[in-house]
């Protein structure tokens, strides 16, 4: 029995995401979103764990990230919330969650009508999220687990980007792929609360929410968050 690794002890590779996250985040419904549930992580939960004592320290890791997908971030927060108010804005389109998380948006996609919902996610226990909280909320979302940003777009009609701009280094790699899309003829849509790395000038607002942010502690707390088109570079 000594040999056995404890619970606190057990490595984060050897455990199962899609286990871990069941038995211990709690499934609720997302503030500003009361009709999508996520699974969400508490106090206990014990969610470094999952993640190991160092994984968000080391960025550059493929499978060592902060647990990023476990929230609601502002401009997922957004989009999800504008889809569900403007649901002719994906209903019948093919539509592409990029940087998916915990899946909100591609979920809120596919329960306004879109005909088909890809997400993509590099994390591997923000697959395993995607995967539970679609069959959470009753939608089929496909799931792709690699970064599509240094190829061609998939084939969709549609991309919801949120808070795909929290950094300039993944700011510099974006907005090449998102260029792409537009040469494509893919509509590009964009959440953001408004960070320093949004290029500002190739966005046009269509709408303005007052939603939470990641690391928001207070239940009220909420700002203003925009949801954007992306627009091609003026030559």
């Amino acid at each position: 029995m000594g040999d056995e690794p404890s619970e606190e002890t057990t490595p984060a590779s050897t455990l199962d995401p899609a286990e871990f996250i069941k038995a211990n985040l709690r499934l609720a419904p997302v503030r500003a979103l009361p009709e999508i549930r996520l699974y969400t992580p508490h106090p206990g939960s014990g969610l470094r764990r999952l993640v190991g004592p160092h994984d968000d320290l080391d960025e550059d890791a493929p499978e060592s990230q902060a647990p990023y997908w476990a929230y609601a971030w502002a401009g997922g927060t957004v989009l999800a919330r504008h889809i569900l108010n403007h649901p002719q804005s994906v209903a019948g389109h093919r539509v592409l969650d990029l940087g998916a998380g915990s899946g909100l948006v591609g979920i809120a996609a596919a329960k306004a009508g879109a005909s088909a919902v890809i997400a993509t996610e590099i994390d591997r226990n923000g697959v395993a999220a995607i995967g539970l909280n679609a069959a959470a909320n009753g939608v089929e979302i496909t799931i792709v687990d690699n970064d599509i940003t240094r190829g061609p777009p998939p084939t969709v009609d549609l991309v919801l980007a949120g808070d795909v701009f929290y950094g300039r280094e993944v700011a510099l790699r974006v907005t090449p792929f998102l260029d792409r899309c537009l040469e494509a003829g893919i509509n590009v849509l964009v959440g953001d609360p408004r960070r320093i790395d949004l290029p500002r000038h190739r966005l046009r607002l269509l709408a303005e929410y007052q939603v939470p942010d990641f690391g928001d502690a207070r239940a009220t707390a909420a700002k203003p968050s925009g949801v954007f088109s992306f627009e091609a570079e003026c030559r």
